[in-house]
Parts: C-alpha cells; sequence; structure tokens
C-alpha cells in the first residue's frame, strides 16, 4: 500500500459535448491527496469544484483520466461496485446538511452503518461515539429542525464518518453558517478529521479556513494549480 488515498490523474469532463453550448469544467486535472492529509480545495463558483469532488467521490465519471482510491483504480467500475465503495470508503459533507428530518441525530448517524450491515448495537454506540466528539451528544434525540444549524452540520459529519471511510469530501461544509458557527463547526471537523487518521478533500471559498488545512489547491481554468 502506497502513501495516497486519493490519486486524480488527467481528469476531463465536459457537459453538451459536441454541441454549441458546450462546457469543458475539467482539463487534464491532476491531484493527490496523501494519507491523512487535508487538502483545501479553493475555486470561484462556477469553476468545477463540485464536478471534481462528484467525479473523486465516484457519483460522476471523467470523460478521461482515471481515479485511484487506497490503490485500486476506480474509474470503470460496474454500478454495484461503485456504490459499495462509496457506501465504505467514502464520506461525503455538503453545503446543507441533507439530514433526514423523521428520524433524531442519533438516528441519521445510525442509519448509514445499518447500510452497510453494522449489528445495530455497534452503530448505535459509534453514533454515540461521533456524537460525543463533536459536542452534539446531549442533543442525541433531536430531530434536525430541533437542532441548530451548526448542531445541523456537526450531525451531518459524524454520518459522513459512520462507516469510517478511508476519504472525506466536503463541498463547502460551512457556507451556510454564519463566520462564528463557521469557525466553531470547522475546528470540530477537523477535530473529526485528526483523531480519525482521515484523509480529506475540503472545498471551501473562505480562505482562513483553507489557511487551517495542511495544504491549498486551485482550481482554475479546469486545471488544479498549487497555491
Amino acid at each position: 500500500m502506497n502513501d495516497t488515498a486519493l490519486v486524480l490523474t488527467d481528469i476531463c469532463k465536459t457537459y453538451n459535448a459536441g454541441k454549441r453550448n458546450e462546457v469543458q469544467v475539467l482539463r487534464d486535472a491532476s491531484l493527490q491527496v496523501a494519507r491523512g492529509e487535508v487538502v483545501a480545495l479553493v475555486a470561484p463558483s462556477g469553476a468545477g469544484k463540485s464536478t471534481l469532488l462528484h467525479i473523486a467521490g465516484l457519483l460522476d465519471t471523467p470523460d478521461t483520466g482515471s481515479v485511484m482510491i487506497d490503490d485500486a483504480d476506480m474509474t470503470r467500475l460496474g454500478d454495484r461496485t461503485r456504490t459499495a465503495a462509496r457506501r465504505g470508503q467514502i464520506g461525503f459533507v455538503y453545503q446543507f446538511h441533507h439530514l433526514l428530518p423523521e428520524f433524531s441525530a442519533l438516528e441519521n448517524v445510525v442509519l448509514p452503518q445499518l447500510a452497510n450491515a453494522v449489528a445495530p448495537r455497534m452503530a448505535e454506540e459509534r453514533a454515540r461515539d461521533l456524537l460525543e466528539r463533536v459536542g452534539v451528544a446531549p442533543r442525541a434525540d433531536h430531530r434536525p429542525a430541533a437542532l441548530s444549524g451548526g448542531e445541523q452540520q456537526r450531525v451531518a459529519f459524524c454520518r459522513a464518518l459512520a462507516n469510517a471511510p478511508s476519504l472525506l469530501l466536503a463541498d463547502e461544509p460551512t457556507g451556510n453558517l454564519d463566520p462564528a458557527t463557521s469557525d466553531q463547526v470547522f475546528a470540530a471537523l477537523m477535530t473529526l478529521v485528526r483523531e480519525t487518521g482521515l484523509s480529506a478533500l475540503i472545498a471551501t471559498h473562505n480562505l482562513a479556513l483553507a489557511r487551517r488545512m495542511d495544504r491549498i489547491v486551485h482550481l482554475q481554468d479546469g486545471e488544479i494549480r498549487a497555491a
């Protein structure tokens, strides 16, 4: 096993290929994320960072190029294998929490584990441990509507880490929060990442947050460039 968790090589992605409104979003974009490394992906809106994250997370496929996760080529896997890889190896966090409104915070963290065939008691123990780490354990039995924005997002972090992935992908994870809450929530995320030894690729507009990560890369004109 080598020391990289994610390797994107010469990723190209074009929408409406061959049509008058063709848009090339990614152009030979290449990036490596080392094991245990937290990389900030900085780009303006519309630059293609969500597309890049979707390709890295096996939610989309590149036109050309390759995606390696944990030394395995994920580029042309079948749907079932891709789903299994997403469920077991990758955690996702979005700008909006996307918690299931009819379930409690605890249940939102338990459910992904049950879908991955984890025993209910073990799933609940892990969920409570994760919620404790981010300071939301006292609110474990509350539904998302009864939680603050910062609490909702911290629960979303726990859900993303529920199945102990090796790679975390986050798309503007504090983008909907005020500056003070954003700082607190980001600190909780970094604590989880460091304690679990995760590798992470985190897209953000916030340069102050980006500077707290291990490395910054920019997505510009469809290409990945070092800061």
